[in-house]
């Protein structure tokens, strides 16, 4: 996809079909942490994508994990801890492009979404959970860390009593749970995720 531009951590595939459905592949392993750099290709990736798409027609915009072990974990604590505005370069801008995009977006999370992932699993319009594997979990609230604004997706997009049992307990879901809960709109088998985001 080279139209699309180069990326260092991101593989951006097209699903065959009409329908502009693109993939992007978070890839910067192990954990897909999210730094100002990597956010910032995202954002360039949406915009990119966006641009492809004529405004009369269809289109979707699909994000997933690599591999079935992470989707993410989040925020790169140890770049925010040595320069304090790397969320507000890369991590606040991201969630707020895909607030505003204007075609769908899928969240695929293939394994662990943990920390600043949910946030940003949240901004998509749609989450599809690994039946098979993966919590959902917010582990920094049970070290005492929080960054500004990190209840507010959270506030806006869940009940009250998930919102709570997320950033006051820390609690870990799995798919099943996290879908009972309307934290995710459906789970689904790790071979045909893809498949139900369709």
């Amino acid at each position: 996809m080279s139209e699309l531009g180069n990326y260092r951590n991101l593989i951006i595939t097209a699903h065959p079909g009409p329908a502009n459905i693109f993939v992007l592949t978070l890839s910067a392993p192990p954990e897909n942490r999210i730094t100002a750099a990597f956010a910032q290709e995202l954002i360039r990736a949406l915009r990119a994508i966006e641009a492809a798409v004529p405004p009369d027609a269809p289109g979707a915009v699909v994000t997933r994990g690599a591999d079935a072990k992470f989707w993410s974990t989040g925020l790169d604590l140890d770049e925010a801890a040595a320069r304090p505005s790397a969320n507000n370069d890369g991590f606040y801008p991201l969630l707020a492009a895909l607030l505003d995009c204007r075609l769908p977006t899928v969240a695929l999370l293939t394994g662990h979404t943990f920390g600043g992932a949910c946030p940003l699993a949240l901004a998509h319009d749609y989450r599809i959970m690994n039946r098979d594997r993966g919590f959902w979990c917010m582990p920094p609230v049970d070290l005492g860390l929080h960054f500004d604004g990190i209840g507010a997706l959270l506030r806006a997009k869940l009940r009250p009593q998930t919102a709570r049992k997320m950033l006051l307990e820390g609690h870990r879901w799995t798919g099943k749970e996290a879908a009972a809960e309307g934290i995710v709109d459906a789970v689904a088998d790790p071979g045909v995720m893809l498949d139900e985001a369709d």
